[in-house]
């Protein structure tokens, strides 16, 4: 039986490290981290690394089950997917487990209110970014490429891969620049 604990933030600018120490508190063994979105479990490799390696009797700690995910279907399947394997969910605020009958309600009702939550912040974010489009404020997302070097690269006869490889991104971002110009190779 072990204890394994699973954080996650949203942004590589957020902090992991308040989750860390509460699953550290709680004698998790073994404790994987990532940054990424809760959305889905797309490119979650850290939680998909916890669910292979859970045996039966082990126990899943998450500081808050927004953590888990923040959409109640995949909350719910991964909950299930714990159990299948002989496993436990514990959620530390509130906490609940799914080691009783009642835990497993209450994480339903915890999964629909994350999800909830989620709709509520993409609201919010979208009507941000439309008063901001009114006013003649709104920049658009950070740019993360420096398209001029993209650019210079590929003058300078690299090709996408070899671009991709130097400034640190896929071949797909570095693609949509060229394309863009019309002059992908």
């Amino acid at each position: 039986m072990a204890r394994i604990g699973y954080a996650r933030v949203s942004t590589v600018d957020q902090d992991l490290e308040t989750q860390l120490a509460k699953l550290k508190a709680e004698g998790c063994e073994v404790i994987r981290s990532e940054k990424v979105s809760g959305g889905s479990r797309d490119r979650r490799a850290e939680l998909a690394t916890v669910l292979e390696f859970l045996r039966p009797g082990d126990e899943l700690m998450v500081t808050r089950l927004d953590r888990l995910g923040r959409d109640t279907r995949d909350v719910l399947n991964l909950i299930y997917e714990c159990e299948q394997k002989g496993a436990f969910v514990t959620v530390l605020d509130p906490h609940v487990s799914t080691r009783g009958e009642m835990g497993h309600i209450v994480l339903t009702v915890l999964g629909m209110v994350a999800q909830m939550e989620r709709r509520f912040i993409k609201e919010r974010q979208r009507d941000g970014i439309e008063q901001a489009k009114r006013e003649g404020v709104y920049k658009g997302g950070k740019q993360r490429l420096d398209r001029g070097q993209v650019l210079a690269l590929r003058d300078q006869n690299h090709n996408p891969t070899q671009i991709a490889k130097l400034v640190g991104c896929s071949r797909m971002q570095v693609y949509r620049i060229l394309n863009g110009h019309g002059t992908a190779r």
